[in-house]
C-alpha cells in the first residue's frame, strides 16, 4: 500500500476534459471545394467521408485512407484580439488538400470559422506571419510600426497571403520551398535540396539555401549567416550549406535552431537584420569574383580542420534548369557549413521581378549570377590556381544589380559534439519554456533517443545577447510546454505523463478517465475489456515495470481494426476514451494552459492543467515569496504547493488559503496538527497525503497523538468549563497538565525544513502584502486572513512592535496572549535575518499619516511588481502634498526603498529626512503633474475607487483641481480619469484614423426616408438638418435656399396668351420663355456644389446619385409640359454640356475629404451612356479637389486620357493637379506638358489638344507649382502670356481664355514672392507683365520655340505690337498674385487707374475692375470697410465729371466722354469692392457688410434709372454681380438673411440683360453665403485668394457654351478656399448637437487690441491664426480651454471631422434649448447662497441636477420619507444633505466618503469597531484638511468650491473626541495605563482601546520615555479634553 500513497502524493489531476477534433476537419465536409464535388461524382460517399456522423472520429478516419490522413494538419495558438485585451481561446489553422480553414473559439465560446481559403494546388503549408509596414528598415523601427497581420499559404509554386484588412498577396516562388518560418521580421524559406548528384565538372558557386521575404511585396533575398571561428575573426557569407536544416525559429526572442546532418549537431542562432559592414562583405565577395585571401585561408582551414577523410567536396554546377516547377535544381548535401564562400552577384533572378520560364534553360537568369568559383581543396591556400576563376568574368551582363540581402544569422549556441551520436539525431519538436522564477529553458526532443534536452539561457545585462548554459537530459517520447504557468509536460517512454518546472520535476499528472499505463500491458496486443467505472473512482495505480518502448512503437492500424467495433452509440460521451489498452501516444498543441493528447487508438483528449492558484490573496503571497527567496529554493517551495493544491480532489476556491498556510507553515517547521488555530482548518474533504502523512496512514494501535488531540479539541474545554464538570468536582486530569508542558516540547519548529531559514524575510514580504492589501478595499476578507497568520509568526519571532501594529488593526481579531511556539535559541543563529528587515513595522497609514502632518519618516519598503498599489500611494502623496517633482521623473526615490534579495549596503535610516513642504511650482501645475503621472503609470478610476477613501482623498482632491480647468489637449485616459467624458471622449475621438469616428454617426442626417421617390433627389437630402436647425433655428432660410437652388424638377412656364396670337406662336412663345429659364436652370449646379460641399459620406457598394438637370417646364393652367427638343425654336447646340459638366462637380463636391474611397469606386461610377460623359467628368474634377483623385490608380488615368473626350480630360487634368496642390509632383507634370505644347521639347510631334484642355492643363501646372517659384515653369508661362496665334488656325480662337490662364499660372506659381523671386532676374518678370499689360513692341521670341513663331499668322493681323485686350487681364492677375500682400508701392502704382481723359479712353473699362482689384491685393493693409475708401479708389477726373445716375438731365461737355467716364467709375467701384471682399472673406466684418451692402443696393437702384443707358445695363449688371460676390465672401457660411434676400430678388429677374452668366453668379453667391451648409468658411491664405480669383474672375460667360476669356471649369477652384471653421457643441451625455456659449480671444493686431468677444455655438469661428483661444463657458457646461497660441493643430482636427466639440452639463442645469434664459436650473432657485433650506431638498428634484443612476437610486432608497419614521428621520436627513452636497458641488464621487464616515461614526458610538481601518480614514481625511498644502492651496484660490463640506468635518472629529473621552471616563483610562505598563487587559475593552491608540497615534509601549505614564496621560487626556 505504501507504494499506492507515494504515487499518489506526485499527481496532479488535469482539469476540462474534453475529445477533440480539429474543428476544420468538420467544416471541411460542408464546405463547397470544386475539388470535393469533383470527387464526390466519381466515388460514393462513403468512401469519401464516413456520411454516417454516429459512427464516430474513428470510423471516418478507417475510411479515409492513411495516405489522405497525411494531408491533413493543424496548428493552434492562444486567441488574438483585436483591441488588445485578455482573450481566452484558441484560434485553429486547419490544412487539408487545397483548403485551409481558420477557425476561433474555446470551451466557453462557440467554435466559428473566421475564414476560409481554397487555393489551386494543394497547400504545403500555412501559418499566422505578421509584416512589419514601415519605409524605416532599421532596427530601432521596429517597436513602433504598425504590423500587417497576415496568413501565409504555401504551394508549390508561390505563396499566397491574405491579410486580416482583407489584402491579398500573391508572390511566385523562384524554387522548391522545403519550409516557410515566420519571423519577427517577415517569412523566412528554406529551398528544398534534390538529390542529384552532379558529374564532377567545372566547380561552380553553391546557391544559397535560405530566403527571407520582409514584406509581400518585397523581394525574396538570401540569407546572411555570421560564424564564429577558431581566431575570434568570424565570416560573414550566405546560407548555402545544404546540410544545414531549420528545426525551429522563435519570434521574442528572435532566434532560429538549425541541425546540421553532417556533423549531427544543433546550434542556436540569433536572426536580425544585416549590419550595412556584413552587407558589403557579402556583396564584395561576388565583384571580386572569389573571396578575399584570409576569408579563403580561414575557409580551408576551417575545412580541414573538420573531416579530412572526405577529401574534396563535391560541388554543384550551374543550375541547368533552374524552374520553379520541375525542381531541378541540382545541388548535393554538402558536409560543411563554413567551408564556402559565395559570390552570388545578383540574386534576382530568385526575385518574383524575374522568375524563370517554365522548364526552359532561361540564359538570362544565369546571367545574373556571378557564377565563379574557387576549389575548396584544404592543400589550396589561394584562389589563383583554380583555372577558371577568371574565364566567366565574359559572361557578366553588366546592368545586373545585386540583391541586398535582408536578415542574418549570428551564431550564438552549439551542442557540444559527443563521441557517439548517432545519424539521424534531428529534433522533431524545439520550444522555449520558463521555469516557476523566470528562467528560460530551450527545449528540444530527440526522438530517436528518447531525450528532451533542456538549455539554460538568459539575456545579458545590457539586453543584446543571449547566453546559453548547461544543458540537462530529461528522459521523454514527448514534450509541450504549459505557458500559463511556466511549466512543461513530458510524456515519458513508460507512458506516464509528468509535469516538469524547467528541469524540475513537479509530478505526473493524472487524468480522470483514461488509465495511467499499468502492468496489463505487457503484453504486445492491448485487449479490449470493460469500460472503467467512471471518471471520479481512478483505479489504484501502481509503479510501472519495465519499459514499454515496443508497446509505443506499435502500428496504431489493426487496432483501428478492432477498436471501432467498440465505438457503438451504447456508450456514454465520457467512456469515449476510457477502452482499456489506449494509452497516450504524444502531445500537442499547446496553447495557454491547455494541451492535446493524441492517443493510441487515434482520437485526441484536451486537457487544462490547473493553474498554480485561483485566488488572488495566495497569488499575492506566492509571488512575493518567490521574489525573496533564493531561485532554487523557490522553485522546490512553488513545487510543493503545486502538489498540495492541484492534487486530485483538490481544495475548492474557498478553502485555498487554509490549504495555503497549512502548506507553508510545514515547510517552515511548524507542526500544524498541533497549532490551535490550524488545526481547526475545513478542508472539506480529505486532506491531501503531502500534508499530514500522519493522518493518512490509519494504524491499527492507538497513538498518544489521538489521546491529546481530543484533550486539545474545543469539545474538551466545553466540558471542562462546564456545570457539572465543576460540581462533581473532577479535577482537570493530570493529563491535561501534561498537555502544557507537551505544547511547550513539542510546538518547537524543525529546523531542518526548506524555509526555515527563511521564515523572517517570509515574515517580512508578507507584512508588506498586508500593507498593500490594506490600499484594496475588495481585499477586507484577505486581510483578516493573513493577519493570523502574521500574528502567530511575530509572536514565535518574537517580535512585539508588530504584534502591536497588528492588535491596533484588528483588535478582535488579535489577542495580546496566545500560543507561542518555540525557536531553539540555538537555532535563531541560522535564521537568515534581511538586511531590510525593520524592528519597526512598516505602516502604510502611519506614513502618509506623517506626510501630512509634515512629520519625517523612514522610506517605505516596497517589493517591484507586488506592491504596485503602496508605491504608487506613497509617490503620489510625496507629490501632492510635499510638492516633489523630481519623483516623477527618476526612477530611485528618496520615499521608497526597493527590496532586493543582494544583501545592500545598510540604508542610513537614522537620520530621518524631514520632508519639507516646496513652493517650487504653481499648486494648480502640482494636481496635474500627480493626474497625468498617475494615467501614465496605469492608474484607473477603478483603482482609485478601491482605495480607502482617506487614502484616495489627496488624490480626488487633486483629480477635482484639475476637473475644473483641465488642458484641452490631454490624452484620453485622464479626462476619463478625471471624470471630464466629454474631454475624453473629444481625445478618443481625436486618435480614430479620420473616416472611422463616431462624429459623423453624430451630424449625420437621418437618411431619407424611403417615401420620396428617385426622382425628388434633388442632391441635397444629406445635408446635415439637426446642425443647420440650431444655426439659423429662427426661420426656414435652409428650406428657401434648397428651393432657389434645385435643378431637379420642371420650371413653370407663366405665359399670357393675348387674344391675337395664334396657337402655334403661342407655343413658340411658351417655348421660348422656357429657354430664357433653362439659361438660369443651367447655372444652378454650381451653387449647389457650395451648397453641399462635404456633407456626404458615400457608400461604397452604391453609386454616387447624381440629380438629373431638368430642363423642361409646366404651363399653367393645365400644367402642360414644355419642352425644348419639340424643334419649334432654334436650340443651340451643346447648350448643356457644360451645365452637365458642373452637375457632376456639384455631385462629386458633395463627397467629404474624410470619406472611404477607393479606386475601384471611382471607376465603378463610370457611366453606362454616352451623354452622361460630361456628369463623369465633372465628379472626376469633383474628387480631386476634395482629395480622392489621388486615390486612383496611374492606369486609370491614363485609360480616361486615352479616350480624348474633352471634358473628361479637362475634369481629370484639374482635378489631379488641384488633388497634388503646391508638390511638384514629377509624375503628374508629365501628365500635364503632354497638353501644353510649350512645354513639350521643340521636335515632338504636334499633338493636336484641344484649345480648352491647354486651357486647364496650364492652370493645372500652376497648382502643382503653386508657390514655389520654380524657374522654368515661370519662364514658359510668361512667354504663353503673350502667345502668337499660330500660322495656320491653331491658337486663334477663345485666345483670352489662355492668356488669362497662363497669367494665372504664373501667379500662382510665384504666388506672393513679390521681389524676391530668386534667380529669375533675368526673367524681368513685373517689367514684362508690365509690358503685357499696357502695350508696346513684342519682344524678340527666346526660349526653345521661337522657330514655331517666325511667320505671322494668316488669320489675324497684329504686326509686332502686343495685343493688350488679350495679354492684358491676365499679366494683370499674375501681377496681383505675385506681389500678394506685399505692400509694394511702386508695382501698385502701375496699377492705378489713369486720371487723364485721353488716357483712360485707352484702356478698356472692365480692365479698370482688374486694375483696381490688382492694386488693392497688393496694399492688402490699406483696404479699409468704409465707402470712403471704396471712393478714394476713383481718379478725380472721374469723380468730379461723372454723372450721378440718378441725375434726368446729362450735363454736355465737349472733351470728356460721358460714356467712358461712367463706365469706368462703376467698373473701378466694383473693383475696390472686390477687394474688400478678398480682404475680409469669410470675417464677417460688419463695417466690410454695411459698406458693400450700401453699394449693392445703389447698383441695384442705377439700373432701374432712367440713365442707365449712359453706363450700359450689361455694365452694371456685371458690376452688381461682382458687389453681390464680395458680399456673399465677406458672409461665407453665415447665411445672412439680407444678402439672401438680394440673391433671392436676382434669381427672379429672369429676362432682358439677365444671362447665363450673370445668373452663374447670383448663384455663386448664394451658395458661398451657405458653404457647406453653413459649415464652410473662406479663408484669406494667399493660397485660397489665388483660388478664388480663378473661380471668381469677373467676367460671367455669355451663355452656357462660352469659355473664350475664362474657362468654365475653373469657377469651381473656390473649393481650395473653403475651410471647415464650425464649431458644434455636441453634449456627451445625450450625443445631440447644442448651443454652448464660446469666449473666443483674439490676438492683438494693428487695427486693434486683443479683445474678448463672447459668441452662441454652434457658429463659424474667425480664422485661427487671428485667434488666441477659445473657451466653452460656464455656467452650463463645464469649463473648456483650447489654447491656440501652442498650436493650432488640435483645433483643426476638431474642426476637420464635422467640428464637433464634446461639452458636459453640469449639475442642475438645462440647456440652452430648454430654458434659454437660464431661469429654470435648479441652483438659480435653491443654491446660489447656500441656504438653510437646503434642508428642505426634496429627492425627486435631483433628476434635474444629474443623470448618473446610482445618485438616481440613492435619493429613491435613501432620501424619501416612510410613514413611521421615529429614528431614521435624522440620518434621512443628513443622507439627503449629504447627496445635496454632492450633486451641487459635483463631487458625487465624495458620497461614498461621507456615508462611511458617518457609519463609523456610529459604530464608535455603540463601540462596536472590530477593526480600526475606518478610523485610520476619518483621521487621515481631518489631517488632510488641515495639513499645510491644503491649506495653502485654499489660499491661493479662495474662490474654488470646498470639496467636502466646511461643516462636516468638524462635527466628526467633535463627535470622536467626545466617543473617547466617554469611554476614558467610564474606566477606559485603567485600560491604557494596562496597556502602556504591559499588564493584561480584559477583553471587552480591547476595540475601543486600540480605537483610542490609532485615533490620538499614542506610540507603542517598548518606545515610550521611562519617566511616569502618568503625565503621558494627563497629556492625551489634557488633547482629548
Amino acid at each position: 500500500m505504501s507504494n499506492f500513497y507515494e504515487e499518489r502524493t506526485t499527481m496532479i489531476a488535469a482539469r476540462d476534459l474534453q475529445e477533440f477534433v480539429p474543428f476544420g476537419r468538420d467544416h471541411c465536409k460542408h464546405h463547397p471545394n470544386a475539388l470535393n464535388l469533383q470527387l464526390r461524382q466519381l466515388q460514393p460517399a462513403s468512401e469519401l467521408w464516413s456520411s454516417d456522423g454516429a459512427a464516430g472520429l474513428v470510423g471516418s478516419l478507417q475510411e479515409v485512407t492513411i495516405h489522405e490522413k497525411q494531408k491533413e494538419s493543424w496548428q493552434l495558438r492562444k486567441g488574438v484580439s483585436e483591441i488588445g485585451e485578455d482573450v481566452d481561446y484558441d484560434e485553429e489553422l486547419y490544412v487539408a488538400g487545397n483548403m485551409v480553414i481558420w477557425s476561433k473559439g474555446s470551451k466557453s465560446q462557440a467554435l466559428a470559422v473566421y475564414k476560409a481559403f481554397t487555393v489551386d494546388s494543394p497547400v504545403q503549408q500555412a501559418l499566422w506571419c505578421d509584416f512589419i509596414i514601415s519605409q524605416d528598415k532599421s532596427e530601432k523601427a521596429y517597436s513602433s510600426n504598425e504590423v500587417e497581420k497576415c496568413i501565409c499559404i504555401l504551394q508549390s509554386s508561390c505563396i499566397n497571403m491574405h491579410s486580416i484588412e482583407g489584402k491579398d498577396y500573391i508572390a511566385s516562388l523562384p524554387f522548391q520551398v522545403a519550409n516557410v518560418w515566420p519571423t519577427k521580421y517577415g517569412l523566412l524559406f528554406e529551398r528544398s535540396a534534390s538529390s542529384h548528384e552532379v558529374p564532377p565538372g567545372s566547380p561552380r558557386e553553391p546557391l544559397p539555401t535560405m530566403f527571407s521575404m520582409l514584406h509581400p511585396l518585397d523581394e525574396i533575398t538570401p540569407l546572411v549567416c555570421k560564424s564564429g571561428s577558431l581566431f575570434g575573426s568570424s565570416r560573414v557569407q550566405y546560407v548555402v550549406d545544404h546540410a544545414m536544416k531549420i528545426v525551429f525559429l522563435n519570434t521574442d526572442p528572435s532566434i532560429v535552431m538549425t541541425y546540421d546532418a553532417v556533423q549531427n549537431v544543433h546550434s542556436v542562432w540569433t536572426l536580425r537584420r544585416v549590419k550595412s559592414e556584413e552587407e558589403n562583405v557579402v556583396l564584395k565577395f561576388s565583384e571580386q569574383g572569389g573571396t578575399p585571401q584570409n576569408v579563403a585561408t580561414s575557409s580551408s582551414l576551417t575545412a580541414h580542420l573538420r573531416s579530412l577523410s572526405k577529401g574534396d567536396s563535391p560541388v554543384t554546377s550551374p543550375f541547368q534548369n533552374y524552374s520553379s516547377i520541375h525542381s531541378q535544381s541540382r545541388s548535393t548535401s554538402s558536409p560543411s557549413l563554413h567551408s564556402r564562400s559565395p559570390s552570388i552577384s545578383n540574386m534576382a533572378a530568385l526575385s518574383r521581378a524575374h522568375s524563370p520560364a517554365l522548364g526552359v534553360h532561361s540564359f538570362s537568369g544565369v546571367q545574373r549570377f556571378n557564377i565563379s568559383s574557387h576549389n575548396q581543396s584544404p592543400k589550396r591556400h589561394s584562389i589563383s590556381h583554380s583555372p577558371n576563376s577568371n574565364s566567366n568574368g565574359s559572361f557578366l551582363a553588366p546592368e545586373t544589380e545585386p540583391i541586398v540581402p535582408e536578415l542574418c544569422i549570428d551564431h550564438l549556441w552549439t551542442e557540444t559534439i559527443t563521441n557517439i551520436r548517432e545519424k539521424n539525431s534531428q529534433a522533431s519538436k524545439v520550444f522555449i519554456t520558463s521555469d516557476l522564477c523566470g528562467q528560460k529553458f530551450l527545449c528540444f526532443l530527440v526522438e530517436s533517443q528518447l531525450q528532451l534536452r533542456c538549455v539554460k539561457f538568459q539575456e545579458s545585462n545590457d539586453k543584446t545577447q543571449l547566453i546559453f548554459g548547461s544543458v540537462t537530459n530529461i528522459p521523454a517520447k514527448d514534450a509541450a510546454p504549459v505557458e500559463k504557468i511556466d511549466t512543461m509536460l513530458v510524456l515519458e517512454g513508460s507512458g506516464n505523463l509528468v509535469l516538469y518546472t524547467g528541469v524540475v520535476r513537479v509530478g505526473k499528472v493524472f487524468i480522470p478517465g483514461l488509465p495511467a499505463p499499468s502492468l496489463t500491458m505487457s503484453n504486445t496486443m492491448p485487449r479490449p475489456s470493460t469500460p472503467l467505472d467512471g471518471v471520479s473512482t481512478p483505479k489504484p495505480l501502481s509503479k510501472l515495470l519495465g519499459s514499454l518502448d515496443e508497446v509505443v512503437l506499435l502500428s496504431p492500424v489493426p487496432e483501428l481494426r478492432d477498436s471501432s467495433k467498440l465505438h457503438d452509440s451504447l456508450y456514454n460521451e465520457d467512456c469515449t476514451f476510457q477502452q482499456l489498452g489506449t494509452y497516450i501516444h504524444s502531445i500537442r498543441d499547446p496553447v495557454h494552459n491547455r494541451v492535446t493528447l493524441e492517443l493510441s487508438n487515434g482520437s485526441m483528449v484536451r486537457i487544462t492543467i490547473p493553474e498554480i492558484a485561483t485566488s488572488e490573496l495566495v497569488q499575492t503571497c506566492l509571488q512575493a515569496i518567490k521574489f525573496i527567496l533564493p531561485k532554487e529554493i523557490a522553485v522546490q517551495m512553488l513545487v510543493k504547493w503545486y502538489n498540495v493544491h492541484s492534487a486530485p480532489g483538490g481544495p475548492s476556491y474557498h478553502s485555498e488559503w487554509n490549504l495555503f498556510v497549512t502548506c507553508l507553515m510545514n515547510m517552515m517547521g511548524y507542526n500544524t496538527d498541533r497549532l490551535a488555530w490550524t488545526r481547526n482548518f475545513d478542508f472539506e474533504g480529505s486532506l491531501s497525503p503531502v500534508i499530514a502523512p500522519k493522518k493518512a496512514r490509519p494504524s491499527e494501535t492507538g497513538s498518544d497523538d489521538d489521546w491529546e488531540y481530543l484533550l486539545n479539541s474545543d469539545y474538551h474545554q466545553n466540558v471542562e468549563s462546564h456545570l457539572l464538570n465543576r460540581s462533581l468536582c473532577l479535577s482537570p486530569s493530570e493529563a491535561s497538565q501534561m498537555k502544557d508542558e507537551d505544547f511547550s516540547q513539542n510546538l518547537s519548529l524543525d529546523s531542518s525544513t526548506l524555509l526555515f531559514t527563511h521564515i523572517p524575510a517570509i515574515f517580512f514580504v508578507l507584512h508588506l502584502v498586508y500593507e498593500e492589501l490594506k490600499l484594496n478595499t475588495l481585499m477586507g476578507e484577505g486581510i483578516c486572513s493573513l493577519v493570523e497568520l502574521l500574528v502567530q509568526l511575530a509572536r514565535d519571532l518574537k517580535l512585539g512592535p508588530y504584534v502591536d501594529h497588528y492588535y491596533r488593526d484588528y483588535p478582535t481579531l488579535v489577542r495580546t496572549t496566545g500560543q507561542v511556539c518555540t525557536i531553539d535559541p540555538g537555532q535563531t543563529g541560522f535564521m537568515h535575518h534581511p538586511s531590510f528587515f525593520t524592528s519597526e513595522p512598516p505602516s502604510i497609514y502611519q506614513w502618509v499619516s506623517s506626510c501630512l502632518k509634515g512629520e519625517g519618516m523612514p522610506p517605505y519598503p516596497y517589493l517591484p511588481g507586488i506592491c504596485e498599489r503602496s508605491r504608487l500611494v506613497v509617490l503620489s502623496i510625496a507629490l501632492y502634498i510635499l510638492g516633489d517633482e523630481s519623483l516623477v521623473s527618476d526612477e530611485s526615490s528618496q520615499y521608497l526603498t526597493r527590496i532586493t534579495i543582494a544583501p545592500q549596503k545598510l540604508q542610513v535610516e537614522q537620520e530621518e529626512n524631514r520632508f519639507s513642504f516646496r513652493h517650487s511650482t504653481s499648486v494648480s501645475s502640482l494636481a496635474e503633474r500627480l493626474v497625468v503621472w498617475m494615467t501614465n503609470v496605469g492608474f484607473t478610476l477603478r483603482d482609485l475607487e478601491t482605495l480607502p477613501f482617506g487614502i484616495a482623498l489627496p488624490i480626488r482632491d487633486a483629480i477635482y483641481h484639475c476637473r475644473e480647468q483641465p488642458a484641452s489637449d490631454w490624452p484620453e485616459a485622464v479626462c476619463l480619469l478625471i471624470g471630464r467624458q466629454d474631454l475624453s471622449k473629444q481625445a478618443c475621438e481625436g486618435n480614430l484614423p479620420k473616416g472611422k469616428s463616431s462624429v459623423t454617426q453624430v451630424l449625420s442626417s437621418d437618411v431619407p426616408s424611403g417615401t420620396e421617390t428617385e426622382e425628388e433627389d434633388d442632391g441635397m437630402n444629406d445635408m446635415n438638418h439637426e446642425v443647420m436647425s440650431l444655426i439659423w433655428s429662427e426661420d426656414l432660410r435652409v428650406q428657401d435656399v434648397r428651393r432657389l437652388l434645385q435643378s431637379a424638377h420642371p420650371v413653370r412656364v407663366n405665359v399670357v396668351q393675348y387674344p391675337e396670337l395664334s396657337d402655334h406662336e403661342f407655343i413658340e412663345e411658351k417655348e421660348n420663355r422656357l429657354l430664357q429659364l433653362c439659361q438660369r436652370t443651367m447655372a444652378l449646379p454650381v451653387g449647389r456644389g457650395m451648397f453641399t460641399l462635404f456633407s456626404y459620406h458615400p457608400v461604397p457598394t452604391e453609386p454616387l446619385p447624381i440629380p438629373k438637370l431638368n430642363l423642361t417646364g409646366r404651363a399653367p393652367p393645365r400644367n402642360t409640359t414644355v419642352d425644348l427638343n419639340s424643334g419649334n425654336i432654334d436650340v443651340p447646340p451643346n447648350m448643356t454640356s457644360w451645365a452637365s459638366f458642373h452637375n457632376g462637380v456639384a455631385a462629386g463636391l458633395k463627397i467629404a475629404p474624410a470619406s472611404q474611397i477607393d479606386s475601384a469606386w471611382i471607376v465603378y461610377n463610370k457611366p453606362k451612356h454616352a451623354e452622361l460623359a460630361n456628369e463623369y467628368a465633372g465628379f472626376l474634377m469633383a474628387l480631386g479637389l476634395n482629395g480622392h483623385l489621388t486615390k486612383l490608380a496611374t492606369l486609370n488615368i491614363h485609360d480616361y486620357l486615352t479616350k480624348g473626350h474633352e471634358m473628361t480630360s479637362i475634369g481629370l487634368l484639374l482635378g489631379v493637379s488641384a488633388a497634388k496642390l503646391g508638390t511638384m509632383d514629377m509624375s503628374i507634370t508629365r501628365l500635364l506638358s503632354i497638353h501644353i505644347p510649350a512645354l513639350l521639347p521643340p521636335t515632338s510631334t504636334e499633338l493636336d489638344v484641344p484649345h480648352n484642355v491647354q486651357v486647364a492643363a496650364v492652370v493645372g501646372i500652376g497648382l502643382v507649382y503653386q508657390g514655389t517659384a520654380h524657374r522654368h515653369t515661370a519662364e514658359v508661362l510668361l512667354a504663353e502670356i503673350g502667345r502668337p496665334p499660330g500660322p495656320e488656325m491653331e491658337y486663334c480662337t477663345d485666345r483670352e481664355s489662355y492668356s488669362l490662364a497662363a497669367g494665372l499660372a504664373l501667379g500662382m506659381v510665384c504666388l506672393g514672392h513679390g521681389s524676391n523671386l530668386i534667380g529669375m532676374s533675368d526673367l524681368n518678370v513685373p517689367e514684362q507683365l508690365y509690358q503685357y499689360m499696357v502695350g508696346g513692341h513684342r519682344r524678340f521670341q527666346t526660349g526653345m520655340h521661337r522657330e514655331k513663331h517666325k511667320s505671322p499668322s494668316y488669320q489675324i493681323k497684329e504686326g509686332d505690337t502686343i495685343n493688350v485686350d488679350v495679354t492684358c487681364p491676365g499679366a494683370t492677375l499674375a501681377l496681383a498674385m505675385i506681389y500678394l500682400k506685399t505692400n509694394n508701392r511702386s508695382i501698385a502704382d502701375w496699377l492705378r487707374a489713369p486720371d487723364t481723359m485721353y488716357l483712360l479712353d485707352f484702356v478698356k473699362p472692365e480692365f479698370l475692375l482688374l486694375r483696381t482689384l490688382a492694386r488693392c491685393l497688393i496694399l492688402w493693409d490699406d483696404i479699409l470697410p468704409n465707402s470712403k475708401w471704396v471712393d478714394s479708389n476713383v481718379p478725380q477726373i472721374i469723380r468730379e465729371n461723372s454723372i450721378s445716375l440718378s441725375e434726368i438731365e446729362l450735363p454736355c461737355s465737349e472733351d470728356l466722354n460721358l460714356e467712358t467716364l461712367s463706365q469706368a467709375h462703376v467698373y473701378i467701384i466694383a473693383g475696390a469692392c472686390l477687394s474688400l471682399g478678398f480682404r475680409f472673406a469669410g470675417s464677417e466684418n460688419l463695417s466690410a457688410f454695411n459698406c458693400l451692402h450700401k453699394f449693392a443696393k445703389d447698383f441695384m437702384t442705377y439700373l432701374s434709372a432712367p440713365n442707365a443707358s449712359v453706363t450700359g445695363p450689361h455694365n452694371l449688371e456685371t458690376c452688381l454681380s461682382v458687389v453681390l460676390l464680395s458680399l456673399a465672401m465677406v458672409m461665407a457660411g453665415s447665411g445672412n438673411l439680407k444678402v439672401l434676400q438680394l440673391c433671392r430678388f436676382l434669381h427672379m429677374k429672369t429676362g432682358g440683360e439677365m444671362n447665363y452668366g450673370f445668373h452663374l453668379a447670383h448663384h455663386m453667391a448664394l451658395g458661398l453665403l451657405f458653404l457647406g451648409g453653413g459649415r464652410y468658411s473662406l479663408s484669406t491664405s494667399n493660397s485660397s485668394i489665388a483660388a478664388l480669383l480663378c473661380a471668381l474672375y469677373p467676367h460671367f460667360p455669355a451663355h452656357s457654351t462660352d469659355n473664350r476669356y475664362h474657362l468654365q471649369a475653373l469657377r469651381h477652384l473656390y473649393v481650395l478656399a473653403a475651410e471647415p471653421r464650425l464649431l458644434v457643441p455636441v453634449d456627451v451625455d445625450t450625443n445631440t448637437p447644442c448651443y454652448a456659449l464660446l469666449e473666443v480671444t483674439y490676438k492683438g493686431t494693428q487695427w486693434y487690441e486683443q479683445t474678448k468677444e463672447e459668441l452662441m455655438a454652434p457658429t463659424l469661428l474667425p480664422e485661427l491664426h487671428l485667434l488666441k483661444q477659445i473657451k466653452v463657458k460656464g455656467p452650463r457646461y463645464w469649463e473648456l480651454l483650447i489654447d491656440l497660441s501652442k498650436g493650432t493643430q488640435h483645433l483643426k482636427s476638431i474642426l476637420s471631422k464635422d467640428g464637433v466639440l464634446y461639452v458636459k452639463l453640469r449639475a442642475g442645469q438645462l440647456s440652452y434649448k430648454e430654458d434659454p434664459m437660464g431661469w429654470q436650473s435648479l441652483l438659480a432657485q435653491t443654491v446660489a447662497n447656500r441656504n438653510s433650506e437646503a434642508r428642505a431638498f426634496k429627492p425627486e428634484t435631483i433628476s434635474a441636477f444629474t443623470s448618473d443612476p446610482a445618485l438616481l437610486s440613492f435619493a429613491e432608497y435613501f432620501c424619501k420619507p416612510t410613514v413611521n419614521m421615529g429614528q431614521k428621520q435624522e440620518i434621512l436627513d443628513l443622507f439627503s444633505s449629504v447627496l445635496y452636497e454632492c450633486v451641487t458641488q459635483e463631487t458625487p464621487e465624495m458620497l461614498p466618503a461621507y456615508i462611511a464616515m458617518d457609519q463609523a461614526i456610529r459604530r464608535l458610538g455603540r463601540r462596536e469597531m472590530s477593526e480600526t481601518s475606518e478610523l485610520w480614514q476619518i483621521k487621515l481625511v481631518l489631517e488632510f484638511f488641515s495639513s499645510r498644502s491644503h491649506q495653502e492651496r485654499l489660499q491661493n484660490h479662495p474662490k474654488r468650491g470646498l470639496f467636502m463640506n466646511s461643516e462636516f468635518l468638524p462635527v466628526v472629529k467633535c463627535t470622536i473626541d467626545n466617543t473617547l473621552d466617554q469611554w476614558l471616563q467610564v474606566g477606559g483610562d485603567m485600560c491604557v495605563h494596562a496597556y502602556l505598563s504591559g499588564q493584561p487587559l480584559e477583553e471587552s475593552q480591547l476595540s475601543m482601546l486600540a480605537c483610542f491608540l490609532v485615533y490620538h497615534s499614542v506610540p507603542a509601549p517598548q518606545h515610550l520615555p521611562p519617566i511616569g505614564l502618568e503625565g503621558l496621560l494627563k497629556d492625551l487626556a489634557g488633547d482629548s479634553g
